[in-house]
């Protein structure tokens, strides 16, 4: 058996892995989300809960390690308020 070293390389190519993983893992949810409220008409905060905690989890935890960046804000606020005006419309909608 070769025992293989760990080196920078090796731990930026887990993280890489782990990030994709999270990113199926994460919109896979979302999109399990949407397909069964909007087409089964079933409640599905539980799934949307994973999803926004997976989030959040992430954030506090590279803000603790002081990593995120001012245009990590922007585009965060932007991404809010472009989901929070998506949520109005699509709630007016149903109505």
């Amino acid at each position: 058996m070769i025992e293989v070293e760990r080196d920078e390389r090796t731990i930026s190519v887990e993280n890489g892995s782990y990030r994709w993983g999270y990113l199926l893992l994460s919109y896979g949810l979302l999109l399990s989300t949407a397909y069964r409220g909007f087409v089964r008409e079933e409640s599905s905060w539980d799934l949307l809960g994973l999803v926004v905690a997976g989030g959040v989890l992430t954030t506090v935890y590279q803000g603790r390690r002081q990593i995120l960046s001012r245009r990590w804000a922007m585009a965060s606020a932007f991404g809010l308020i472009l989901a929070l005006g998506l949520g109005v419309v699509l709630t007016l909608l149903r109505r």
